[in-house]
């Protein structure tokens, strides 16, 4: 099998603003050897490399990577792994470059359809989190494309608006709000949903962003205020009303992840009932996710699950209504200034979003939009 070696040496520089010859005296070499690096026609040794890997602040992998067989039409690519669970061989995945990192969603195929992907894992790397992928079409993947992480099962409303306004492609990657906002931290996503309530004074989102992240500059937009509640069968066959009920004989839940928002505000109406979790049946049966939870209820797996209107409306379950909740859109404000971003947030302002959140999801939109002072 061939073997070469692939450089993103020049899109990198490009994107730092780096000229060649300013480049080349920094790692001391000509300005032709930075030019034949480019081009492929010459590989660095390790010193040179290490050497434009830290002048560039990427790592080495980031900058050089092997190519086995160009002629079979796709390429390996290093690559982080967003999921809730480790990546596995095989695996399909949406690819997206977020500056100079390249990051990657795992997809799951639907009924009757084999999963959109732009590779699949091809090895799992050593670190967490990490995998060499086999991708098809890399240069397709890096253009007008975002990463959002988030649990909203109604941002795929948004996403597809997006694309069909402005041509932006959104890849969502399910996490919980914790989840989600230390990925935007490290770099993985461009956008991070969150709906995290502070006790103290009932302001979503804001102050758990001051507490954990308080050097880091961010945008916070609404995207709609929404219903959390219980999810339960079609005519609520087991009289589902309130948390107590869930400690009942013969009630089986499905519960969220830890650093959900969804299993933060069931540990609170618990709590406030009066009710140990040990005396719920279910409780550490774990979801990730609004839609994998209510799919619990379907499938009859579960009775209930604390979820949003939105995720009962998804499959025609019945919903009993506990607490209004705002789910925000974070992202680092030097991101908000993308063009790619700036089309997604135009998306936010369109009324005809509104009344699709209002109609199919059940959300209060009279706050999508709006800019959060941070």
């Amino acid at each position: 099998m061939k073997v070469r070696v692939e450089n993103r040496l020049a899109q990198l520089r490009k994107s730092r603003g780096v000229g060649a010859s300013d480049l080349a005296r920094r790692v001391n070499v000509s300005r032709q050897t930075i030019y034949a690096i480019e081009a492929g026609t010459y590989v660095p040794n390790t010193e040179v490399a290490l050497n434009l890997a830290r002048q560039l602040e990427v790592t080495v992998d980031e900058l050089f990577s092997l190519q086995d067989d160009p002629a079979a039409g796709s390429e390996a690519l290093p690559a982080e792994v967003l999921s809730n669970e480790p990546p596995s061989k095989g695996q399909p995945v949406r690819i997206c470059q977020i500056g100079a990192r390249w990051v990657s969603v795992p997809v799951s195929a639907s009924p009757y359809y084999m999963p959109e992907a732009d590779g699949i894992v091809k090895s799992i790397g050593r670190s967490k989190g990490r995998a060499d992928l086999l991708v098809f079409a890399k240069d397709e993947a890096s253009q007008k494309r975002i990463v959002l992480a988030g649990c909203d099962p109604a941002t795929g409303l948004l996403s597809r608006m997006v694309e069909k306004i402005s041509g932006v492609e959104v890849v969502t990657a399910g996490a919980s709000s914790k989840l989600a906002l230390n990925w935007l931290v490290e770099g993985k996503v461009h956008i991070a949903g969150s709906h995290l309530e502070d006790q103290k004074t009932g302001e979503f989102n804001l102050p758990f962003l001051r507490k954990q992240f308080p050097a880091e500059e961010f945008t916070v937009v609404t995207f709609a205020r929404w219903e959390e509640g219980f999810v339960v069968a079609p005519g609520n066959p087991k009289a589902i009303q309130k948390p107590e009920d869930l400690a009942r004989k013969g009630i089986r839940i499905a519960n969220r992840e830890p650093g959900s928002g969804s299993r933060a505000l069931l540990d609170r109406l618990l709590a406030k009932a009066g009710v140990e979790p040990t005396r719920v049946t279910g409780y550490d049966k774990v979801s990730f996710g609004h839609l994998a939870a209510a799919y619990c209820v379907v499938t009859g797996e579960a009775d209930t699950c604390l979820a949003t209107r939105s995720a009962a409306q998804t499959f025609n379950l019945d919903f009993v209504p506990l607490h209004s909740e705002r789910y925000d859109l974070v992202m680092r404000r030097r991101t908000a200034d993308l063009p790619a971003i700036k089309s997604f947030l135009d998306v936010l302002q369109r009324a005809t979003l509104r009344r699709k959140l209002e109609v199919l999801a059940g959300y209060d939109t009279s706050q999508t939009g709006s800019v959060l002072l941070y």
